[in-house]
């Protein structure tokens, strides 16, 4: 379960970062090299969901997008400085349930 985890939380943290380096470089005029880097970041996180155990693509991808939404929270509050709401932290509990129940209940 932990190297799960650790998968999930490396392939939000590149697609966060890379697509954060690329929003930088193309809205806020930061230079072409943050782009690139961006979209080198962007293609490891395509390759890191591969490294799970899971069997299904479908799962796996479902299941990574409720820890994507704990992770933009977090990114939110800690790079850009926007504090979540309770709300923002409500939605981020609950999605981590659904994930929680998606990989982990007992299946025949």
């Amino acid at each position: 379960m932990l190297k799960s985890i650790v998968i999930f939380i490396a392939a939000g943290l590149a697609e966060i970062g890379g697509g954060y380096l690329v929003w930088l470089w193309l809205r806020e005029s930061k230079p072409v090299w943050y782009g690139v880097l961006g979209g080198i970041i962007l293609v490891l996180y395509g390759i890191i969901p591969t490294l799970q155990s899971f069997p299904s693509f479908g799962r796996v991808y479902a299941a990574y997008g409720g820890v994507f939404i704990v992770l933009a929270v977090l990114w939110g509050w800690l790079v850009d400085k926007k504090a979540p709401d309770l709300y923002d932290w409500v939605g981020a509990a609950i999605c981590i349930v659904g994930v929680s129940i998606m990989l982990w209940a007992p299946r025949s």
